[in-house]
C-alpha cells in the first residue's frame, strides 16, 4: 500500500502583464478502489476570482479557474498524496478472454456500453491491424492478456522513446513507420491496435513512479500516458508500452478518455501581444512516501 506524493507545477511567463481567460486544470488523480486521494492542494497565482471543481464527461476531476487581474506570470501548483494499491491484472481472466481469426466480440450487455471505446479514431490502410494481428496465433485461440502484454512489451523493446513536450500525438501509422515516439504516441498506437482487434480501449493520462525498482521510469518528470483495455471479467486493465508495464503498478491515473484531446492536463487562454509570451516551465515530481500515515482530507488554497 504505497503512499505516493505528486507535485505538478506549471508556470507561464510574459514580458508585460496580460489578461487571462478561463483555465481548466486536470491534475487531480481519479478516485477508485486501487487509488484514493488522501490530500490535495491547488495553489494558483495570481489570485483567481473564481476556483471551482467539476467532473467532466469522462469522470475526471477538473479545476475551473477564472481571473480578473492582469499579471506577467501565471502558475498552477498541485500537491497531492495518493494511497495507491497494486491490483492483479488477470486474476479473474476466463475462457471468454480469447481471440482467434475473427475480431473479438463482447457480449451484448457489455458491447453497447463499450461501443465508443471500440470505434477506431485513426483510419488507415490496414497497417495497424496487420501489426496487431502479428501477436495472435494463426490457428486456435490466443488469450487477450497474452496478445496485449506482448504488444506492450514489443513497443517497449523495439521502439525508441523520444520526449516531446507539446503537440498532439502522432498517428498510429506514423509511429509504426518511425518506430519511435513519445509516451502519448505509444499509447495511441496501443489503443488503436487493440480497437483494430475489436477490443475497447481508452487513452489514459496521469503519472508514473518507481515503486518496484530503483531505476527511474521512462516518462517520469512530467505527465505520462498509457492505455487501458477492457477484458471480460477482468474489467479495465492498464498497459504502459513506454515502460513495458502490465497492470496498475507504478501508474496513477488522472483521466481515461476515448480521444486524447479530452485529457489535456491544463488549457486556457490569455490576451496580449504574441511577443509578450516568454515561455512555459513544467515541473513534475512523483515519489513514494513510505512513512506517511494516511489521513483523508482535502483542501484548496489560492496564492501568489
Amino acid at each position: 500500500m504505497p503512499v505516493v506524493s505528486i507535485r505538478h507545477l506549471t508556470t507561464y511567463r510574459y514580458r508585460t502583464p496580460v489578461a487571462f481567460g478561463e483555465h481548466r486544470v486536470m491534475y487531480r488523480p481519479l478516485e477508485s478502489f486501487d487509488q484514493r486521494v488522501l490530500s490535495a492542494e491547488l495553489t494558483v497565482g495570481p489570485e483567481p476570482s473564481l476556483l471551482s471543481h467539476v467532473h467532466e464527461v469522462s469522470g475526471a476531476g477538473v479545476a475551473v479557474v477564472r481571473f480578473d487581474a492582469r499579471a506577467d506570470r501565471l502558475s498552477f501548483e498541485s500537491q497531492v498524496t495518493v494511497d495507491h494499491r497494486l491490483r492483479p491484472a488477470f486474476d479473474l481472466e476466463s475462457e471468454r478472454s480469447m481471440i482467434g481469426a475473427a475480431r473479438f466480440a463482447y457480449e451484448l450487455d457489455e458491447a453497447t456500453d463499450l461501443a465508443l471505446s471500440v470505434a477506431r479514431r485513426h483510419p488507415d490502410n490496414g497497417e495497424v491491424e496487420a501489426w496487431a494481428r502479428g501477436f495472435v496465433r494463426p490457428s486456435g485461440g490466443t488469450r487477450l492478456s497474452m496478445v496485449l502484454s506482448d504488444m506492450t512489451h514489443a513497443i517497449r523493446e523495439t521502439f525508441a522513446y523520444a520526449l516531446r513536450m507539446d503537440g498532439p500525438p502522432q498517428t498510429p501509422v506514423d509511429t509504426l513507420a518511425r518506430r519511435a515516439g513519445a509516451c502519448r504516441d505509444f499509447a495511441v498506437l496501443l489503443v488503436e491496435a487493440a480497437r483494430s482487434l475489436g477490443l475497447a480501449a481508452r487513452f489514459t493520462s496521469g503519472y508514473v513512479y518507481s515503486g518496484a525498482t530503483r531505476a527511474g521510469r521512462t516518462g517520469g518528470g512530467h505527465a505520462h500516458a498509457w492505455a487501458r483495455v477492457y477484458l471480460p471479467d477482468c474489467g479495465w486493465v492498464d498497459f504502459d508500452p513506454t515502460n513495458g508495464l502490465v497492470g496498475n503498478q507504478d501508474l496513477v491515473r488522472v483521466a481515461e478518455v476515448i480521444d486524447p484531446r479530452a485529457a489535456l492536463p491544463l488549457y486556457g487562454s490569455w490576451s496580449g501581444l504574441k511577443s509578450d509570451f516568454l515561455g512555459m516551465d513544467v515541473e513534475v515530481d512523483v515519489a513514494m512516501v513510505p512513512t506517511m500515515q494516511p489521513a483523508a482530507h482535502s483542501r484548496v488554497a489560492h496564492g501568489q
